[in-house]
């Protein structure tokens, strides 16, 4: 039960219990069990206190300062937590569907080093959430979307449990990879989403400079005219180990590549370490006026197979115009072939041909 003294302050509202706990700053508030549903508790010094097992459902806690606050078993589902500081909460065994922090849910959320085992996070967005030191064994995240999250040798993702409470229990040890896993367990889904991008698939690459963007941008709406899946990708990002691991596995998942080698900067570094590795055709574009770098006719000699030959361009609208023709077409015709080249069997001699 809650203390009904620190009850009674919080009732008073913000003002008065923030200068009570400036005041008494010793003093760790005892909020255990209240029932605070629906309750306006924005702005409030909440650090160090005892929520467990509090009624806490609807309540607006936007910028409320929790870090340190214990708020196991408490119901936050549709709370608003927007700005709330939950660095080092225990929030193990909460309540936290669709909890509000900020526009996005738990986006962008402090959980550092926060306790959440057993929480339940269903349907709960994970976007840029730094959990780093977080515990969350156990959690139920049954319809998360989990986009770049901060995790470090020291949080603990066990047990996640990936499935709704009317399936059989199926976890993982890995909030990024769980979404990926439960559409695994739907054949159906998985099958659509493998070949619309191994069929549809087209990786743009090139510079991002204003010029060459256009033209980018023009290759990406007439493929997307033409029903495929394009993905682009900037040259101008800083060329690292992680960069040049995203580009092999763009390329990988694609069914043919496009490359525009006008005035090119990373793209030599990318290019050899893409064209080696993926018999994936490879149509290199260039500016009529442009040379391409001297490091690439040493890679469409040794690539050749897959690598198709240079296509000029005056301008992008003319370009764009025949597109299909110079591009999508051969394109495809070499895709076919290498799709037949790499189903043949083993070539193999033996020693009495030669007796």
């Amino acid at each position: 039960m809650p203390n009904q003294e620190h009850l009674k302050i919080l009732r008073k509202g913000v003002e008065a219990w923030n200068k009570w706990r400036m005041e008494n700053p010793k003093i760790k508030p005892d909020l255990s069990a209240a029932n605070l549903r629906e309750a306006n508790l924005s702005n409030v010094d909440l650090g160090s206190a005892n929520l467990s097992g509090a009624e806490l459902k609807q309540a607006d806690l936007s910028g409320a300062w929790l870090n340190d606050v214990k708020l196991s078993q408490a119901n936050l589902s549709q709370a608003s937590l927007g700005g709330a500081q939950l660095g080092g909460a225990d929030l193990s065994g909460a309540k936290l569907i669709r909890s509000d922090m900020g526009d996005n849910y738990l986006e962008k959320a402090n959980l550092k080093d926060a306790d959440l085992e057993g929480t339940n996070l269903q349907r709960a967005i994970l976007i840029e959430t730094n959990l780093e030191g977080a515990n969350l064994t156990g959690c139920q995240i049954y319809g998360i979307s989990v986009w770049n999250l901060k995790t470090d040798e020291e949080t603990k993702q066990i047990n996640l449990v990936i499935t709704q409470d009317n399936e059989p229990v199926i976890t993982v040890d890995n909030l990024e990879v769980a979404q990926f896993v439960y559409l695994l367990l739907h054949n159906e889904k998985i099958r659509n989403v493998i070949d619309t991008i191994g069929k549809k698939g087209v990786l743009i690459l090139g510079r991002f400079t204003d010029e060459r963007k256009k033209v980018l941008d023009a290759i990406r709406d007439k493929l997307r005219e033409l029903g495929f899946v394009p993905i682009m990708f900037d040259f101008e990002k800083p060329t690292q180990r992680n960069f040049t691991e995203t580009i092999k596995t763009l390329a990988g998942l694609s069914r043919f590549i496009i490359a525009d080698i006008t005035n090119p900067k990373s793209s030599p570094l990318e290019l050899r370490a893409t064209m080696p590795d993926y018999m994936i055709p490879f149509v290199p574009i260039i500016q009529e006026d442009e040379k391409s770098f001297a490091m690439f006719q040493d890679l469409q000699q040794k690539f050749g197979e897959w690598v198709l030959d240079v296509l000029r361009y005056d301008s992008a609208d003319s370009l764009i115009k025949v597109l299909d023709k110079a591009v999508v077409r051969p394109a495809l015709k070499k895709a076919d072939e290498l799709l037949i080249k790499k189903a043949e069997g083993i070539r193999d001699r033996h020693v009495k041909d030669y007796m």
